[in-house]
């Protein structure tokens, strides 16, 4: 029933059967380590990725905060120019009407030592007279008894034109020493606005000084490059920012009755500043973003005219408009002056149709000076050219 091998073959079979075995196991203690060796090199490769990633967030948030700093330092740069060239100018207006009024007194001192003069001429001829036709002897006369009537009427003649030119010289005289005390003091406010022109020379070095700082500050930002989706991100926020501010600023509008809006007033207002257009409504901005107003070039220093009257409901620095003014112009319509480099309005301040209301700039980070120009309508963004010619 049983069939045996012979010893020898059998010996053969167990000797090729564990020598199989052997290599069996000797591969799989070599896919082990290979296991365990790929295992390890996989892990270091994910801290290598991981270690990346972190150090790639570090420096994103680095960046960010570079940049939150060198867009503070912008905001500083912006009020410290704003601050002296607004000095500048109150200083300039104040010098021009202290020259208007010192003019217009020296005209008038003028024309008053003219009329003295003339009184002076007519009060020597009245005494000339009366000493030619009284022979210059008052006592003789006081003391003739002929035709006494006569000469009491003589006497009381020339009494009252004395006592009138007296008074008269006197008047002019007081007339002409307050007038001269005025003129002084406006020499002396002259001379003092001519010190202050002369610290605003200084304060013109510090302008330039700012000017230099804040150039200093765009090239450090310029160097922080953004790519496109950070720049859209970038001017979402700010529009968001804006957005957000002015409709606070629509809850706390208390409605003026003599405001009565732009409705009426389509093609008839004059554009706040006389410029080339940068940047027109509806053009493309970002992506898909758009302009919501306009862009006018204008030299640095020069007025921005509100188009309407109304009332200051913002006069701040803001991220991305740099020095901004919004005005209420009643029944929900606002306008918007922003890159502005001085404000020369304050919240709740009533302007009228082409009131100056700030100098155009290059604010909030802006290469080049001009004047950027909203309006709107129940916080809606409407183009300029409807209202404006």
């Amino acid at each position: 029933m049983f069939n045996f091998l012979p010893f020898p073959y059998n010996l053969l079979s167990c000797l090729v059967l564990l020598s199989n075995l052997m290599f069996i196991g000797s591969s799989i203690a070599v896919d082990i380590n290979n296991n365990e060796r790929n295992k390890q090199q996989n892990s270091n490769k994910l801290n290598n990725v991981q270690q990346a990633i972190a150090k790639q967030e570090s420096n994103i948030f680095n960046a960010n905060k570079a940049r939150s700093a060198l867009e503070q330092q912008l905001k500083n740069n912006d009020l410290a120019i704003a601050k002296t060239a607004k000095a500048i100018n109150d200083t300039e207006q104040q010098l021009k009407i202290t020259q208007t009024k010192i003019s217009s007194l020296s005209k008038e001192k003028q024309k008053l030592t003219s009329q003295k003069r003339t009184q002076e001429r007519l009060l020597a001829q009245q005494l000339r007279s009366a000493y030619t036709s009284g022979q210059h002897d008052y006592l003789k006369l006081l003391l003739n008894q002929e035709q006494s009537e006569k000469i009491q009427r003589t006497i009381s003649y020339y009494q009252y034109l004395n006592k009138a030119r007296i008074n008269e010289i006197e008047k002019f005289q007081v007339t002409i020493t307050q007038l001269m005390i005025v003129a002084t003091q406006h020499q002396e406010q002259v001379e003092h606005l001519q010190t202050l022109k002369k610290d605003q020379q200084k304060q013109r070095l510090v302008l330039k000084q700012n000017k230099n700082n804040r150039s200093k500050t765009l090239a450090s930002l310029s160097k922080k490059l953004l790519s496109s989706k950070q720049k859209l991100a970038k001017l979402k926020t700010e529009e968001a920012n804006l957005t957000a501010a002015l409709q606070k600023l629509t809850e706390l509008i208390r409605q003026e009755i003599n405001l009565t809006g732009l409705s009426k007033l389509k093609r008839k207002l004059v554009w706040p500043v006389k410029g080339r257009l940068l940047r027109s409504f509806g053009s493309r901005k970002q992506g898909y973003l758009k302009w919501k107003g306009v862009l006018l070039g204008a030299p640095i220093g020069k007025r921005v005219q509100t188009i309407h009257n109304g009332t200051v409901l913002f006069s701040n620095w803001l991220k991305g408009y740099g020095l901004l003014t919004v005005i209420d112009h009643g029944n929900g319509y606002m306008s918007l002056y922003a890159h502005n480099q001085a404000l020369l309005k304050s919240v709740g301040d009533r302007v009228e149709t082409g009131e100056p209301i700030a100098l155009v700039g290059q604010s909030g980070g802006q290469n080049q000076s001009g004047l950027y120009f909203e309006i709107r309508h129940q916080g809606k963004a409407v183009n300029p050219k409807i209202w404006c010619r």
